[in-house]
């Protein structure tokens, strides 16, 4: 494909399925990115930036109602896990499945459609469109461009098309990953007396998660449940040989009440006695849903929000004092599966919340 028609630019489930059968598994995302900017940048209401194969969209003085007070992104991600006897997309009885028609693409195409088809809107407007979501944080596109051009993410409200399954999730959960360490003597394994086995030591680690109760925190109406819980667990020399060190991974998923010291400083409080590194963190984000454009995304959408139990860029957001939802028409739980489907309704019904929302008309 060298070019998004004008016929599926204009029509979000065709959209959908355009952008999902171009692969663009992270790190790839090139040529779906050439194609959307090319998009992009025949609309004469945008100005297009691009940073790597990350590009960020914006009207200028829309002259709407509430031009001068607001300004509203809308957001997703252009990659996908790799692919999983799941591409290209087919269709039967209203479910397009495929891989990306939850995570992401959906979404990303109802972003695509508003920027190319929305050209009078009742504020101004931002579009992200973003590589390497689904790997590492330092490649994250959102994440380098908020370093290197933190001006073009600006707003006062972003929606990030994450598969919500057609409804509000607020905030999201932070998460932290971390190591706790064992320690002790090796020995031959014949004279194992002789040693201090520090995998066994691993029992009290595990125990410890085992016996462990989670917290549940009510934000602004909303529950945030919390896990601790063991991801991976290694250690050992040889098969004859007493071991001196051993380690689990606990993967600890908080809510938008604690931040990330406030998190380490709790991993740290259960595995008292133990060693714990941090390996890799990322920010809670509250709901935000008392801001303005929040509230009238929210009416617009039918007045009702939960709590997002996972992580999103939604944090991304929210640590540049940007408040942020998650909503889009994917099915959280079909996300990295072999299964991945939408339904067309869905779609549909999304695509008409975010016109009305950002039109302001019915």
């Amino acid at each position: 494909m060298e070019k998004i028609s004008e016929a599926v630019l204009a029509d979000p489930v065709e959209l959908t399925r355009a952008l999902c059968d171009v692969e663009s598994v992270s790190g790839d995302e090139k040529h779906l990115c050439d194609l959307v900017e090319r998009a992009l940048r025949e609309r004469d209401h945008l100005t297009v930036h691009r940073h790597g194969n990350t590009l960020v969209a914006r009207t200028q003085s829309s002259g709407g109602r509430d031009a001068a007070s607001q300004r509203v992104m809308l957001a997703g991600h252009l990659d996908t896990v790799p692919v999983n006897q799941n591409f290209p997309t087919r269709t039967e009885n209203g479910v397009m499945h495929g891989l990306g028609t939850s995570d992401m693409k959906s979404g990303t195409a109802l972003a695509l459609w508003i920027a190319t088809q929305v050209k009078e809107p009742a504020f101004d407007l931002s579009f992200a469109f973003y590589e390497c979501e689904e790997v590492e944080s330092e490649r994250n596109g959102l994440n380098v461009v908020s370093r290197a051009h933190p001006e073009w993410l600006e707003a006062h409200f972003a929606i990030l098309l994450e598969p919500s399954y057609g409804k509000i999730e607020a905030g999201c959960q932070g998460t932290m990953r971390a190591l706790v360490k064992t320690e002790g003597k090796r020995s031959h394994s014949a004279r194992s007396w002789l040693g201090d086995n520090a995998l066994h030591k691993l029992a009290d680690v595990l125990g410890r998660l085992n016996s462990y109760t989670a917290r549940e925190v009510p934000i602004d109406g909303m529950l945030y449940r919390e896990g601790l819980n063991a991801v991976r667990i290694g250690g050992g020399v040889a098969g004859n040989v007493i071991p001196d060190e051993g380690w689990v991974e606990v993967n600890y998923r908080f809510a938008p009440d604690r931040d990330e010291e406030a998190a380490a400083d709790h991993v740290r409080e259960v595995f008292e006695g133990y060693a714990v590194e941090v390996t890799d963190s990322a920010p809670s984000c509250p709901p935000g849903l008392d801001r303005p454009s929040a509230a009238a995304f929210l009416a617009a959408a039918g007045g009702e929000a939960q709590a997002k139990l996972g992580w999103t860029d939604v944090a991304r957001f929210a640590a540049l004092g940007v408040p942020a939802v998650n909503f889009g028409p994917g099915d959280p739980n079909l996300a990295h599966t072999r299964e991945e489907h939408v339904e067309i309704e869905r779609i549909e019904n999304c695509a008409a919340v975010l016109r009305s929302f950002v039109t302001g008309k019915e």
